[in-house]
């Protein structure tokens, strides 16, 4: 179970899409989320990514890495 808090605004507009479509307001909650899931994992994890990212690495620790500099 899942319960959040809305702009009363939005609210007002998914009661209003409910009652003329006959549907409830968790099924249309339900349809965007599962609509939208994979381009939200996409976009937090790559974020998430960045904001562990180690600094720049210099061409020369670069090839040290790759064995390339002894």
């Amino acid at each position: 179970m899942l319960s959040i808090r809305l702009d009363p605004d939005i609210e007002r507009r998914l009661s209003e899409l409910a009652k003329r479509t006959g549907r409830t307001k968790s099924y249309y909650a339900r349809e965007l989320i599962e609509g939208n899931i994979e381009d939200l994992e996409d976009r937090y994890l790559a974020e998430a990514r960045l904001e562990k990212r180690r600094s720049p690495l210099t061409s020369r620790q670069v090839r040290k890495e790759l064995g390339l500099e002894h």
